[in-house]
C-alpha cells in the first residue's frame, strides 16, 4: 500500500497544478523516507487587493507522523521583481495530535440520506503549536455601570483548519476530506491503543 499511496499523493499534487515540483520536493524532505499511509491535497485561491493568490495545503499521514505542508504565492514587490513562493513543512508526531474536529455542513438537512456526502466539511487538527486569543472588554451585566472591568477572552487552538466545499471544489473533494479525517482519526486511535 505505501507505494500506491505515494503514487496517489504525487498524482493529486500534479493534478492540483500548483507548483507541483516545489510541493513534491519539500514533501520528500519532510517525509524523510517514511511511507505514505494517506493524504489530502487542498488548493485555495483568494483575491487580495485585486490580486489573485493561491495557496496549497497538503496533509500526509505516515505510520508515526502527520506531515503538514503549505505553499503560498508571494507576488512581486514591484514590476522588476519576479514572483516567488514560500513553502513550509511541519512534521507532527501522532502522539502529539490532541484533537481532530470535523464540522459537516449539510444543505437541506431534512432531505439528507445516510451515506450522502455533506455540502462542505471543515477539518480542524490540533497539536498545541498555535493558539488564537480573542479578547474583548469585560462587563458586569449592568448597562448603567461605567467601571472598567478589564478584559475577557477565549483561547482557541488553531493549528490547522481546512475547509472544503462541494460548491467550490466539487463533491469528490468533500468526500476526500471526510475520508482523510476518518483515516487520521483511526490512526490516532490505533496509536493511542499501542502506547
Amino acid at each position: 500500500m505505501p507505494n500506491t499511496a505515494l503514487a496517489s499523493l504525487s498524482r493529486a499534487v500534479e493534478r492540483a497544478g500548483y507548483y507541483p515540483s516545489v510541493v513534491l520536493d519539500v514533501l520528500s524532505t519532510a517525509l524523510a523516507g517514511e511511507d505514505v499511509e494517506d493524504h489530502l491535497v487542498h488548493v485555495e485561491t483568494t483575491l487580495v487587493h485585486a490580486e489573485v493568490l493561491r495557496h496549497i495545503t497538503v496533509l500526509v499521514l505516515t505510520d508515526t507522523r502527520l506531515v503538514v505542508t503549505h505553499v503560498d504565492d508571494h507576488p512581486p514587490a514591484d514590476a522588476r521583481s519576479r514572483p516567488s513562493a514560500a513553502a513550509t513543512t511541519e512534521a507532527v508526531a501522532l502522539g502529539a495530535v490532541t484533537s481532530v474536529a470535523v464540522t459537516y455542513g449539510v444543505t437541506n438537512p431534512q432531505d439528507h440520506r445516510i451515506g450522502q456526502p455533506p455540502s462542505e466539511v471543515t477539518l480542524g487538527i490540533m497539536w498545541g503549536a498555535v493558539s488564537r486569543i480573542d479578547l474583548g472588554p469585560a462587563d458586569c451585566g449592568d448597562p448603567q455601570c461605567e467601571a472598567d472591568h478589564g478584559y475577557t477572552g477565549t483561547l482557541t487552538p488553531d493549528d490547522i483548519l481546512v475547509r472544503v466545499s462541494a460548491e467550490a471544489e466539487g463533491s469528490g473533494a468533500v468526500e476526500e476530506a471526510v475520508r482523510f479525517a476518518t483515516s487520521l482519526s483511526g490512526a490516532l486511535a490505533r496509536h493511542r491503543a499501542h502506547r
